[in-house]
């Protein structure tokens, strides 16, 4: 094969009307692959300090990584062309995901985490380039320099944030988070003509839950290998955490149709879109944080109890999962109308409350009873999810 049959200029895969059918390139499952393994890098202060203050900087990295992600995945499913161009400017992106995982283990102030703004910096300069490349779609300008201009005004921010020392750095970081952020939400008004693919973008969400979910396996896999002796509590904990994570995986693909078909044709779908996309953070966060309780209970020893900092993480982690899920839920296009939201989210609302008494309980009920309770509560939610789709409506008809 000659080189230039290797180029292609860029052009719109996402339109509804000629929309073909689309699977993820085996690039693109490489890239979420990289992600998922940056989360785990960010994520292991959080193994040794399981806290809420740990947490807080764990869920700003997480942001990033996971936003950085979103916005190649968003470009991607509308431009990309798996040429060599794009193949390249994927690969640098990959790299610039590992130089913030390696710059993620130590505080926000220290000079790594301003290595880590510079990469993720980095990443977003190569997304304008993305962007700018697509600019010669005629249908495509007003939306590829919307991006290319926000993006890169806030990429420069990062990289002035870089040679700064805290706390001014953390002022640079928050003025580059709120215009990265705003960026994607103003952009609705240029999104119409360019709608995202219907079918790619929630197998790409798809996919990279799935990953994390196994990210969680894993957590509770180093939790078992950290048992010297294999007790009767650590082996329930074990095998309740690993059905917590299967009952989660069975309710965001058919009880929650997270992975459904997206079609965006009106205000109110593109409304709902939105809610379905950015629901998938704290859904994520929830799944990351909880597995890593999961492996803490797995881990201790027999007759030992959670501290009441590490019981309450672990019921908020699975709140938030749960409240994300009925969430993402209520946006699919087989969801009950919006007549009737509030009777659709009413039960699993009562059962997260439910959960919420298990902080109050740490005191008094054995650590591996939690995660069996978790497991049941979870599992009594994606029956009545299943239970709901007999009275499912599509959405557009609503």
């Amino acid at each position: 094969m000659r080189f230039w049959k290797l180029l292609h200029a860029p052009g719109v895969r996402s339109a509804e009307g000629g929309v073909q059918a689309r699977r993820a390139t085996w690039l693109e499952l490489f890239f979420d692959l990289i992600f998922v393994a940056a989360v785990a890098q960010v994520g292991r202060p959080l193994h040794s300090e399981y806290s809420f203050a740990a947490l807080l900087r764990y869920g700003f990295l997480f942001f990033l990584i996971w936003w950085a992600w979103l916005g190649h995945t968003l470009y991607s499913t509308r431009f990309d062309t798996d040429d060599l161009i794009q193949r390249v400017l994927t690969l640098l992106q990959m790299f610039a995901v590992a130089v913030m995982a390696a710059n993620a283990g130590e505080a926000l102030d220290s000079r790594s985490a301003a290595g880590f703004g510079a990469a993720y910096a980095g990443m977003r300069i190569i997304l304008v380039l993305q962007y700018l490349r697509a600019r010669s779609i005629e249908k495509s300008k007003r939306l590829t320099t919307h991006h290319a201009v926000g993006f890169g005004l806030a990429a420069g921010l990062w990289i002035v944030a870089a040679f700064l020392s805290a706390p001014l750095r953390f002022w640079v970081w928050g003025a580059a988070v709120l215009l990265d952020i705003g960026t994607t939400a103003l952009s609705g008004r240029h999104e119409k003509d360019l709608p995202p693919h219907p079918e790619h973008l929630p197998e790409r969400f798809g996919l990279f839950t799935i990953i994390l979910m196994g990210e969680s396996l894993v957590a509770i896999m180093r939790g078992i290998e950290s048992q010297e002796y294999w007790s009767g509590p650590a082996a329930s904990a074990a095998l309740s955490g690993m059905v917590l994570v299967f009952v989660f995986w069975w309710w965001y693909f058919d009880g929650a149709h997270a992975a459904k078909e997206r079609h965006l044709r009106t205000a109110k779908e593109f409304r709902r879109f939105r809610v379905w996309s950015y629901g998938h953070f704290p859904l994520y966060l929830g799944i990351a944080t909880l597995g890593i309780g999961v492996e803490h209970i797995v881990g201790l020893s027999q007759g030992a109890y959670l501290h009441r900092g590490e019981a309450w993480l672990i019921t908020v982690s699975a709140v938030v999962v749960m409240a994300s899920l009925a969430t993402i839920a209520a946006t699919s296009e087989q969801a009950r109308s919006s007549r009737r939201l509030r009777a659709f989210l009413a039960p699993h609302g009562l059962l997260a409350a439910a959960v919420l008494l298990l902080g109050a309980l740490s005191h008094w009920l054995p650590p591996y009873a939690y995660v069996i309770v978790l497991a049941i509560v979870s599992a009594i939610q994606v029956g009545i999810s299943l239970t709901e789709r007999r009275g499912y409506v599509p959405a557009f008809e609503s």
